[in-house]
C-alpha cells in the first residue's frame, strides 16, 4: 500500500467515524427523550464544523503520519490524549459562549457524552484500518526491505524475530558485514552481501528501507561511517537496544511493535511543531515581502546604478534531504565574481563585494528575496544555512556527519549565524556545524524565537554571518 493510498484510507475511516459519532450523540441527545430541549439543534453543519476542526487537532498531534507497524496501544494513547484536550477546548468555548450570551446552562456537560461516542466509534475505525493494513502486510502487500548490519549471534536473533513477526513488514535480503572473515557467510538462505562502504550502493540496488544495526564490537567511527553512508537515502534507520548508550542524543525509543529495536535520528520536532513552523514561516515571510517592499525596490535602484549586473543573484545550493533548489538575494558582489575562481568562500572583508553591497550585507538586506525561497518551501526562517553542493561534497568527506544537516529545511538565519562568525576556513565550518546540530537535536518553536530574537540583535550591531 502507497503512503498516499494509505492516507486516503484512514481520512475516509475518521471522516466516516468521527461523523457517526456525531449522528449518534444527535440522536441521544434529541430523540431519547431524556434531555429537555428548548429548541431543536441544527445538525448538519455544526457536524462540518467539528468534523474539520477534529481533523485539524488530528494533523498537529501526527495521527496522519505514515503507519508502519507502530503498537496499536500507542495509536489509541495518541488519539486519547488528542482528543482529551481537543473536548477540553470544546467545552470552554461553549462555556465561553454562553458566558457572552448570559446563559446558565448545564447541557454544556453534554460535550462529556460526546466525547464517550467519538472515542469509541475513531478507536473501533482505527483498529479496523491498522488490521486491514496489518492483514496486507502479513499477505505481502506494502512489506519493505531491510538490511542487518552485523553477522553475528545477535544480529541472527533479530533475524528470527523479524521472520516470526511477518505484521512487521520487513524482509531481510542482505547482511552487512564489518568483518571480513564474514564474507560469503549466509544465514536462513540470506548472504552477507558485503561491507559498510557498500551500503548506499546496496540500498539503490535492492530498494532498502529499513538498516537495522546489530554490531557486537564496534568503534564510534564504524557508527559515524554507518549513519553518514544512510544520510542521503531515503531509509529507515534502527539499532539493536544494547549500543543505545553511544548515540545518547541522537536516538528515541520509540519501538515498533513491541520489536526491540530503536530508531536513530527520527524527527525530533513534534508534528504539531512541525506544522505550526511551516505556517509562522509562510505568514511572517508574506508580512516581511509586505513590509520591506519599498526598502527592496530601493535596494534594487542603488545596486543597479552602482554596479553592472543584475539585481538578484542566483545561486544553486542544497536544500532539504540534498534537493538542490535556487536561492536568491540582492546581489552584493561585481558581476561573475567566481568566474576566475571558482567556488570560494567569502570573508568578512571580501575585494569583490560592492560599495551598495557592503552595506546591504552589513544590515541583512540581501536576504530579504529569500522571503521567495520560503514561500516556495524551499526554505525556513530559522535553520541551517543552505551550503553550495560543491562544499557539501567537499565537506561531507572531510567531516563526518555533515549531510546531517540536509535533514532539515535550511533557513535564512540560525543558531551558528548567532554564535558564530564568518567561514574562513574549514575549521569555521566544524565548528558552525557543532552550532546546527545542536539546534537539530533541540529544534522547537521556543528555540527558533530565542534564535530570531538573537538574530535582531545580531543585525543591530553588525555580528553574525548569514552568507
Amino acid at each position: 500500500m502507497s503512503k498516499k493510498t494509505e492516507k486516503i484510507l484512514v481520512l475516509l475511516t475518521d471522516f466516516l467515524s468521527i461523523n457517526l459519532a456525531w449522528l449518534v450523540f444527535f440522536h441521544f441527545r434529541v430523540n431519547m427523550g431524556i434531555f429537555d430541549l428548548l429548541v431543536l439543534p441544527e445538525f448538519l453543519f455544526p457536524m462540518l464544523v467539528v468534523y474539520f476542526y477534529w481533523l485539524l487537532i488530528f494533523s498537529f498531534v501526527g495521527m496522519y503520519r505514515t503507519w508502519f507497524a507502530l503498537s496499536r496501544l500507542d495509536e489509541i494513547s495518541t488519539l486519547f490524549k488528542a482528543s482529551f484536550v481537543g473536548i477540553f477546548i470544546l467545552y470552554f468555548l461553549i462555556l465561553f459562549d454562553d458566558y457572552t450570551h448570559g446563559v446558565s446552562s448545564e447541557s454544556r456537560f453534554l460535550i462529556f457524552f460526546y466525547w464517550g461516542f467519538f472515542f469509541l466509534f475513531v478507536t473501533t475505525g482505527r483498529l479496523v484500518i491498522r488490521g486491514f493494513q496489518r492483514r496486507l502486510l502479513i499477505n505481502g502487500i506494502g512489506r519493505r526491505n531491510a538490511l542487518i548490519v552485523g553477522f553475528n549471534k545477535n544480529a541472527n536473533e533479530i533475524h528470527d524475530e523479524i521472520i516470526n513477526h511477518p505484521a512487521l513488514g520487513i524482509d531481510v535480503v542482505g547482511y552487512i558485514t564489518i568483518d571480513e572473515e564474514n564474507f560469503q557467510k549466509k544465514y536462513k538462505n540470506i548472504n552477507v552481501i558485503g561491507n559498510v562502504a557498500d551500503i548506499p550502493q546496496k540500498i539503490d540496488e535492492l530498494h532498502i528501507q529499513e538498516i537495522i544495526i546489530v554490531l557486537m564490537k564496534f568503534s564510534e567511527e564504524v557508527l559515524i561511517e554507518i549513519i553518514g553512508n544512510c544520510e542521503n537515502k531515503n531509509v529507515g534507520l534502527k539499532i539493536a537496544p544494547d549500543l543505545y548508550n553511544i548515540l545518547s542524543g541522537q536516538a528515541r525509543t520509540a519501538q515498533l511493535y513491541g520489536f526491540p529495536l530503536i530508531d536513530i535520528n527520527p524527527q525530533l520536532m513534534p508534528v504539531w511543531e512541525a506544522k505550526v513552523k511551516r505556517f509562522l514561516d509562510l505568514i511572517f515571510a508574506f508580512i516581511i515581502l509586505l513590509f520591506t517592499s519599498p526598502v527592496m525596490l530601493l535596494t534594487s535602484l542603488a545596486i543597479k546604478f552602482d554596479s553592472k549586473g543584475p539585481v538578484l543573484f542566483k545561486q544553486e545550493r542544497c536544500g532539504l534531504n540534498g534537493k538542490y533548489f535556487s536561492i536568491y538575494k540582492f546581489r552584493s558582489m561585481k558581476q561573475d565574481a567566481e568566474k576566475l575562481t571558482g567556488p570560494v568562500w567569502s570573508t568578512k572583508d571580501d575585494p569583490r563585494i560592492t560599495r551598495v553591497g557592503k552595506f546591504v550585507r552589513k544590515v541583512r538586506i540581501d536576504e530579504l528575496p529569500q522571503m521567495i525561497n520560503i514561500l516556495k518551501g524551499e526554505m525556513s526562517l530559522v535553520g541551517p544555512r543552505p551550503e553550495r553542493p560543491f562544499f557539501v561534497e567537499k565537506l561531507s568527506q572531510e567531516i563526518p556527519y555533515y549531510k546531517r544537516r540536509l535533514k532539515v529545511r535550511p533557513g535564512i538565519t540560525g543558531w551558528a549565524q548567532v554564535k558564530h562568525k564568518y567561514d574562513e576556513s574549514v575549521e569555521d565550518v566544524k565548528e558552525k556545524l557543532k552550532y546546527d546540530l545542536f539546534y537539530i537535536e533541540n529544534m522547537s518553536l521556543r528555540m527558533d524565537f530565542k534564535i530570531m530574537f538573537r538574530t535582531v540583535f545580531v543585525m543591530l550591531f553588525g555580528k553574525g554571518h548569514f552568507d
